[in-house]
């Protein structure tokens, strides 16, 4: 089976990142796509997605240290979907992308422009080459090693 996303947005707000209580990295990023068409009247229209998407560890790190909102990122990952009982005891799902690699988009600065954070080093944006390598806590499960790309 494959469970491969691609994803290309800008970012809704700065990350937000926390620690488990093992001491794991975990940051949490909303990414707009857009969609563009032309309707039945010729007008241009377009539809806005949003995305939950979670980093671990260092991937995570790195993400609240040099992303803010706007920023324009590539992210590979897979869908996944998680459940948890509500104050009322009711149970809840929420689906999410567990990101594998998150990949700056935006470039080099120029002057003038207001973004607070620094370009990442190369070794931090490439750190990882292996798309489909593991960025998520042990107990997550492996790629199966068929994978068509």
């Amino acid at each position: 089976m494959l469970n491969v996303v691609v994803l290309i947005g800008r970012l809704g707000n700065d990350p937000e990142l926390r620690y488990t209580q093992t001491g794991n990295a975990v940051a949490r990023l909303n990414l707009a796509t857009h969609f563009r068409y032309i309707d039945k009247d010729g007008n241009l229209k377009e539809i806005t997605d949003w995305h939950k998407v979670v980093a671990w560890d260092k991937q995570a790190e790195t993400a609240a240290q040099y992303l803010s909102k706007g920023s324009l990122i590539a992210v590979v990952g897979r869908i996944y979907t998680r459940q948890w009982k509500d104050s009322q005891g009711e149970t809840r799902y929420t689906t999410e992308i567990r990101a594998n690699r998150i990949i700056f988009l935006n470039g080099k600065k120029t002057e003038g422009q207001t973004q607070n954070h620094q370009e990442p080093p190369a070794e931090d944006v490439n750190a990882n080459d292996d798309v489909f390598a593991n960025s998520e806590p042990a107990e997550a499960e492996e790629l199966e090693d068929d994978v068509p790309f």
